[in-house]
């Protein structure tokens, strides 16, 4: 429980410009609330551009805010949830806080993020969803017939000794804090649910955690469900298997949900990531089917039948939601793949792929036609 007399610090741990301030307000705003963002700014003006405060009270935020103490304590865990604040107690006769401030994450990691995105749609619906994508394009232009002259940094300086170099450790940087579902999942007790003598001691490590607090989320799994869930993934060695895991929770999601898909499988390209229409070619034309149709529509469309088996359905979601590619690209790779590879859409060859454009940092449908076209000419 926090009291008036209670102290604190402020500690930036980024730089803070007014294009996050933008994004705080215009994408964080409609998910955590106006009295998390004030208490977010109030924190920074604490700051008067340095990088970690004097000692305040919480009186301080009281005054300023015009809040009572619940409600600055969820402010706080709302920013927290997001990844905004770390909140670090030192517990005395007088409590002592640090608030470490992080910087937002992009628009363009946040309209591409799995989850993010799909509750900020959510909340403010399709029209203002769209207003605020509008704000975020970055108008393209074509630079067919253009040559690339940028002349490279050895082109234009010359080498030094490594002699010469120093480290700056403890400069400031854009630090952002990874966004963290312990808020809402009780990792610490899933774990202790699972028998000893079933689990390997190494079986719940960071990418393992990562990829149950992600399911745990999309799929609406509570602990015991989860628990369950695991007990049946987990082979002979003790290791839990994480396809066995990502199957189970979809099957017990559509089995729960009448056969719904979670909204994942429905996403579609993000608007600021569209090409401006006004072209009748060919391309064209691909170009706009890819940025329109959602994974699982596209591909339910080469099916004779129009049922996607359970294999296809699984390669879709691996995409979108480990390697995170947008749903534009994950189209073109579809359409690509099937169309090289004699309508065979092989797993391996598929992720091959897909890390190569991930590496790549291949975001645009335009784009990923264009590493298609660079392996097989024919392609479009």
């Amino acid at each position: 429980m926090i009291l008036p007399a209670d102290s604190y610090i402020v500690v930036n741990k980024g730089n803070i410009l007014e294009i996050d301030k933008k994004i705080l307000i215009d994408l964080y705003q409609p998910l955590i609330g106006s009295k998390a963002i004030s208490l977010y700014l109030t924190l920074l003006n604490d700051l008067e551009k340095k990088y970690i405060t004097d000692v305040f009270t919480h009186h301080h935020l009281l005054s300023v805010l015009q809040m009572s103490l619940n409600d600055i304590k969820i402010s706080r865990e709302k920013l927290e949830g997001v990844g905004l604040l770390k909140t670090y107690l030192k517990k005395d006769n007088i409590n002592n806080y640090v608030y470490v401030l992080y910087n937002p994450i992009s628009a363009n990691e946040f309209l591409n993020h799995p989850i993010l995105n799909v509750v900020l749609y959510n909340n403010v619906g399709k029209k203002e969803y769209e207003r605020i994508v509008e704000n975020y394009k970055i108008p393209r232009i074509s630079l067919k017939d253009y040559e690339d002259i940028t002349l490279s940094f050895n082109e234009v300086f010359t080498s030094v000794s490594s002699n010469s170099f120093i480290t700056n450790e403890d400069l400031t940087m854009k630090n952002k804090n990874k966004l963290s579902f312990s808020n809402f999942f009780d990792m610490d007790l899933l774990i202790l649910g699972i028998d000893e003598n079933l689990k390997n001691e190494k079986a719940f490590n960071e990418e393992v955690k990562s990829l149950i607090l992600n399911l745990s989320f999309i799929y609406k799994l509570d602990v015991t469900t989860m628990q369950n869930l695991i007990k049946a993934s987990l082979n002979e060695k003790g290791m839990i298997d994480k396809d066995t895991l990502r199957k189970s929770a979809r099957n017990y999601y559509r089995f729960e949900h009448s056969g719904n898909l979670p909204s994942i499988i429905y996403s579609k390209q993000p608007d600021y990531l569209k090409t401006p229409q006004g072209d009748n070619s060919k391309k064209a034309m691909m170009i706009y089917t890819f940025e329109n149709a959602h994974p699982y529509q596209l591909l339910k469309s080469k099916y004779k039948d129009g049922k996607v088996i359970e294999k296809d359905l699984k390669l879709i979601e691996s995409l979108l939601l480990d390697l995170k590619l947008t749903p534009g690209v994950v189209n073109v790779l579809i359409d690509y793949v099937l169309k090289v590879n004699n309508q065979k859409l092989n797993k391996n060859y598929v992720e091959s792929i897909a890390s190569q454009w991930k590496r790549l940092g291949i975001e645009t449908v335009e784009e990923a036609m264009n590493a298609c076209k660079k392996e097989h000419k024919k392609y479009i």
